[in-house]
């Protein structure tokens, strides 16, 4: 993201030399991109694959521009959750997937998961239960924390955006 351009699955930008990873956790998990388990690596996890914790899917417009893309089409998109003009993954889908999964989450104690930004974002409107509208008002930096807390239907969020060294 650091050159405004859609994921392509490329890696991370910078590696960082250590970071220390939320401690006492009952369950890894990690998205299939290149940098989910690049950022797992510098863990130290030993991170499960689950498709579910997939980048939103942008199709034809993977490593292209915010400029290379038709800004109709861009506008489309990001105003209308169920539009996909690159062929890819509607905004509406990602909030249904992630919702899903949390959803079939149960008891499972305090699962660590290295994931997207999108998928964050739809996990957060998930436990807020706010509208597809709400998927762009919500910045994740990278290495950040978001923490919710509960469980399928009770989903709290605790805190987003909690620098990953900091965490406890």
């Amino acid at each position: 993201m650091r050159q405004a351009r859609f994921p392509a699955d490329e890696p991370l930008s910078r590696r960082p030399a250590a970071l220390a990873g939320p401690a006492r956790l009952d369950g890894l998990l990690r998205g299939p991109e290149l940098r989910c388990a690049q950022t797992a690596d510098a863990l130290g996890w030993d991170a499960a694959v689950d498709e579910a914790l997939s980048d939103l899917d942008h199709g034809s417009w993977r490593g292209r521009s915010l400029a290379e893309v038709e800004q109709a089409e861009l506008l489309a998109w990001m105003t209308d959750p169920d539009a996909a003009p690159h062929g890819g993954e509607p905004v509406s889908g990602v909030l249904k997937r992630v919702a899903d999964w949390l959803d079939r989450q149960g008891d499972v104690g305090r699962l660590g998961v290295v994931t997207s930004p999108a998928v964050t974002r739809a996990a957060i409107l998930a436990a807020l239960v706010a509208p597809p509208s709400a998927f762009w008002r919500i910045d994740i930096s990278p290495l950040t924390v978001t923490q919710l807390t509960g469980g399928p239907g009770r989903w709290t969020v605790r805190e987003t955006g909690l620098p990953l060294g900091d965490v406890s």
